[in-house]
């Protein structure tokens, strides 16, 4: 009876003490809003991240956007270079995180040509970020090539729409 009396004690304990506990990052997710400790030491609400394998393809990281690339090259247009910019800020924002810079292509070349282009491509977007401010630690690179087609189209909207880097949140 006494065991029996005792393990109620511990339970009771134990329980109250995990419900009186507050987390308010734990509160807050659940709201659908975390706080982060941005670079600069202030604190801001940002939202939580979805670390899906389709990163910023999926369109449901805000603030974090697929580069694109015109046909055999990795040089950047200013539109591109504004987006990333943008994504510069949500680094700057979500200063904790980390990204995996993927370089992709059209299925045009060769298997070996496009994994080439890819890698310069994701290089030339982590080189642009690190300039910007971002720390080449918080940043690594992979190339795919032709591999993670977006459509499989022929067109040429259709071909564009492969020719990006993808950024990919890192826990």
């Amino acid at each position: 009876m006494k065991k029996i009396l005792l393990s109620l004690v511990v339970v009771s304990v134990l329980s109250g003490c995990a419900s009186s506990r507050k987390d308010s990052a734990t509160e807050e997710a659940a709201g659908g809003v975390t706080t982060e400790t941005t670079g600069s030491g202030t604190t801001e609400k940002v939202s939580p991240v979805d670390f899906s394998t389709a990163g910023s393809d999926s369109g449901a990281i805000e603030g974090l956007q697929s580069i694109r690339f015109d046909y055999d090259t990795a040089a950047l247009t200013d539109t591109e270079k504004n987006k990333l910019a943008g994504n510069a800020e949500w680094l700057n924002k979500n200063s904790s995180m980390k990204l995996l810079i993927e370089g992709h292509c059209d299925q045009r070349g060769s298997t070996e040509y496009n994994l080439s282009l890819g890698e310069r491509r994701a290089n030339t977007v982590k080189s642009m970020l690190v300039k910007m401010g971002i720390k080449a630690d918080r940043l690594s690179t992979a190339s795919f090539g032709e591999e993670k087609l977006l459509t499989n189209g022929d067109s040429e909207s259709e071909l564009a729409q492969n020719r990006r880097a993808n950024f990919v949140p890192k826990k």
